[in-house]
């Protein structure tokens, strides 16, 4: 049986995870690089991969709040804005 994808929240603002994993990226070198390589794909193939990613993580019983920060990637204007704060967090550091 296959697990849904659990619904992304109205705002990304409301996945704590979410701005932690952002947060987590600016101080961490290998979360950042992650993120960095996901985010630098071409849309269909970030969905692609998030998609993927979001079912391991299913399938693995990973925490939900963890999986939703992730299936939050799937957005394009999301994604978007997550590179910006990645890149920026970078410039400064």
């Amino acid at each position: 049986m296959v697990t849904p994808i659990p619904p992304v929240p109205k705002s990304v603002a409301e996945v704590e995870t979410f701005i932690t994993m952002l947060a987590t990226a600016c101080s961490d070198a290998t979360v950042h690089a992650r993120l960095e390589k996901l985010l630098c794909m071409p849309d269909r193939r970030r969905q692609e991969v998030v998609h993927a990613w979001v079912r391991d993580l299913l399938v693995a019983e990973a925490p939900r709040d963890f999986v939703q920060a992730i299936a939050c990637l799937l957005d394009d204007r999301v994604a978007e804005k997550a590179y910006e704060v990645i890149v920026q967090c970078r410039r400064e550091g």
